[in-house]
């Protein structure tokens, strides 16, 4: 008995007063990180064998230094944000001279291949990046809480890994949808458009974004969208500010349409309405859509049509289509009660064009 209590206050004093209960986290930690991040690493290895695959149905015969080109040479700085002044118009101007060089990149591996598939290329290329880049983060938080036996830290990857690793599995996802050139979750804005001007002629107002007009119960419908159906997102802010200009800023209306990330609970395909423009981007094509309806008086409002992150990359579904069939109704109702006839209205489709003319 005297040794039990023994072996016990021992125990005792080891938990309390050593850091061994710190070391025992670490060890558990560290096996969990480390077999987390073997998940990462396969999960990018496997995104850039099929993306190598894709490469060579291309023509392209060594694909390997194609990729880490990309991958190792494509960060962004962000501008100065202490001093606000131009902030956004100087975070444009880098997003702008970056996706030049991207496309540069892309039309000197494929110098032959129309625009559509060097489109979808830039945005393969990306989801390489994005997979490598995650997997160096991770790996160095890992190895430095590790280094500094910092158990805090370690504690903080294995609780946001589990859904870092699911968001990861989508992107692998993403590559076959844009090797195939079909639709994806984010082109149910474009899609609205598309659907509601099927055959109308499509006329470049910007780079990579074009426009249809339409009339609808007596309303001149201007309709925004990217130019498809290669994979991009085009300039729709850009393109709605310059509408706006040639037409004397005589719009009744400016509606954006896009998908949203729905929340756990919400059904994917769910349309709703509400004020602003909707749009996911960093700020310089939003900043533009709000700036003109200030400038013009225009109110502005927002169909969303709600997906989950992974279907937003993927492949379109049964849902979300059927998601965007209602959308188009609703952008006519809002067309027919909150303007009359002869009114002027602009509908921008935001998002990535993917398989959608």
């Amino acid at each position: 008995m005297l040794l039990f209590w023994i072996i016990i206050n021992i125990l005792w004093f080891l938990l309390l007063f050593t850091d061994l209960p710190d070391k025992i986290r670490i060890y558990r930690w560290d096996r969990v990180i480390r077999f987390r991040l073997s998940q990462i690493e396969g999960l990018a290895l496997e995104t850039r064998k099929a993306s190598e695959d894709h490469l060579k149905e291309l023509g392209i015969k060594e694909p390997g230094p194609v990729i880490d080109g990309f991958v190792n040479n494509n960060f962004l700085i962000e501008p100065v944000s202490i001093e606000p002044i131009d902030i956004v118009r100087r975070l444009g101007h880098l997003i702008r001279v970056r996706d030049d060089k991207i496309k540069s990149y892309a039309a000197s591996i494929l110098p032959n291949a129309d625009q559509a598939k060097r489109e979808n290329l830039e945005v393969i290329l990306e989801i390489n990046w994005v997979l490598s880049y995650v997997h160096r983060v991770v790996r160095h938080f890992y190895l430095l809480g590790k280094k500094t036996q910092n158990w805090m830290l370690l504690y903080q990857l294995v609780l946001i890994l589990p859904a870092l690793i699911k968001e990861l599995e989508a992107y692998k996802k993403a590559v076959e949808p844009f090797r195939l050139g079909i639709p994806i979750g984010d082109s149910a804005g474009p899609l609205v458009v598309s659907m509601m001007a099927p055959n109308a002629e499509r006329i470049r107002i910007t780079d990579e974004t074009v426009y249809s007009t339409i009339d609808l119960e007596g309303r001149r419908v201007y309709l925004i969208k990217a130019e498809g159906p290669g994979g991009t997102v085009g300039r729709p802010g850009e393109a709605v500010a310059k509408l706006a200009e040639q037409l004397e800023c005589r719009i009744s209306r400016i509606i954006t349409v896009d998908a949203a990330l729905k929340l756990e609970g919400e059904k994917s395909g769910e349309v709703a309405e509400g004020t602003g423009a909707a749009i996911g981007d960093p700020g310089p094509e939003k900043i533009s859509i709000e700036r003109t309806a200030i400038k013009c008086g225009a109110p502005l409002d927002a169909v969303i049509i709600k997906m989950s992150s992974e279907e937003a990359i993927t492949h379109m579904t049964k849902e979300i289509y059927e998601g965007v069939s209602k959308a188009v109704e609703v952008v006519k109702r809002i067309i027919r009660e909150r303007t009359k006839e002869g009114d002027q209205v602009i509908v921008a489709g935001i998002g990535n064009t993917l398989g959608v003319l």
